[in-house]
């Protein structure tokens, strides 16, 4: 069974984007309205508002956590071309009806545009934040001493040459450090709109390793799938389909045929799904990699599993009203054989997710109160 709860968020514009926590117990929300709001899940199973305040002098796009090992830490990203780091005050937390208090800790001002995206690294890497531009441009910063994450120091430019829109950090331990990076750019001209970078040990200095070619409609969202042991890679687009493509890592000498092989990766398009008909805006796997989630204006949330054979199926339509859908042509045959547990949290943050009102052009800046600001 699946529950789903309307949540009275007190935005006074659109709300971009939807975040939780490690624990899947605390949330943060961010508008147009260039406000954050945190939420803290209760004993009664409601959601309470511990904090709400200006972040921005633009729209805020995304918002994210630090892995707890750091601290109560979250990053945003804005029109005004900034990327914030915030950081909880312990002092008044966990008292009846005291609002918690957020400090600005960072502001990082090197992009000359929007900011769209901001994702921190997995655990294992330290404290690094990555951050996505609409010129094109990622960048990775670092904080040498988590005990002070007031200094931030930018390690790495990377162009992509194409319009940035969102980034994933892939988690896995086994393999080096890779990052995708999805654009939203309209021109079909352009070439793929997802890339593949990967980090080298030995001149220390990121490089593309793939450009995905068969996504060539803009790139609302990218999701490495967690890496359990896999000795491949999964990696989620959210476009005009959803999209799941696998990446095997190929040895130096490896031959497909008779050619010897020049990319790093053998690159297969695993699954594509029309299925929401309309744009995808977001992709989310759960904490094993074996479900994924979408949420597209249609206005449902669709889980999706592969099967022993790798054929991925719908195994469940989650609509906003808490009905489950048996109509889609995808669906398993046995859906009860998923336990709820095992997607509650993920169903609970795509259901939220689906419920934000987006326009068609987002992230476009076509918002009034954005258009005729210039910043310096």
């Amino acid at each position: 069974m699946f529950v789903t709860k309307q949540i009275e968020s007190e935005h006074k514009d659109l709300i971009h984007d939807v975040s939780f926590d490690f624990y899947g117990k605390r949330m943060a929300t961010c508008s147009s309205d260039q406000s954050v709001k945190v939420w803290d899940l209760g004993e009664d199973g409601e959601w309470k508002c511990t904090a709400s305040w200006k972040t921005h002098s633009g729209s805020v796009f995304r918002v994210t956590w630090a892995h707890p090992e750091f601290g109560q830490v979250l990053a945003t990203c804005s029109f005004d071309r900034q990327a914030a780091v915030w950081e909880e005050s312990f002092g008044d937390v966990g008292r009846e009806g005291v609002k918690s208090n957020w400090i600005k800790k960072s502001i990082l001002v090197d992009s000359r545009t929007a900011v769209t995206d901001v994702k921190f690294a997995p655990k294992h890497l330290g404290l690094q934040l990555a951050i996505c531009c609409s010129d094109g441009i990622v960048r990775i910063y670092e904080c040498p001493d988590v005990m002070n994450i007031s200094q931030w120091s930018l390690q790495h430019d990377i162009q992509t040459k194409f319009k940035c829109s969102c980034l994933s950090w892939n988690s896995s331990r086994m393999h080096p450090p890779m990052i995708a990076v999805g654009s939203d750019d309209n021109n079909p001209s352009g070439g793929g709109k997802c890339q593949v970078f990967e980090y080298n040990d030995s001149t220390r200095k990121w490089t593309k390793v793939e450009t995905i070619v068969a996504v060539t409609d803009p790139v609302h969202d990218v999701a490495f799938a967690p890496n359990l042991g896999r000795s491949f890679h999964l990696l989620a687009i959210a476009s005009k389909e959803l999209k799941v493509i696998s990446l095997t890592p190929l040895g130096r000498d490896s031959v497909i045929g008779n050619q010897a092989v020049v990319s790093r990766f053998e690159m297969k398009q695993v699954a594509s799904f029309p299925d929401h008909d309309s744009p995808v805006w977001r992709v989310s796997w759960n904490v094993t990699g074996t479900i994924l989630s979408s949420s597209g204006d249609d206005g449902c949330v669709r889980l999706w599993k592969a099967n022993y054979l790798g054929r991925w199926k719908c195994i469940s339509i989650l609509k906003g009203d808490a009905s489950q859908s048996r109509q889609d042509r995808n669906f398993s045959a046995n859906p009860g054989q998923i336990t709820p547990g095992a997607v509650s949290q993920q169903s609970t943050e795509e259901l939220v997710r689906m419920n934000i009102k987006r326009n068609s052009g987002w992230p476009s800046f076509n918002t009034q109160k954005d258009q005729g600001k210039t910043y310096y």
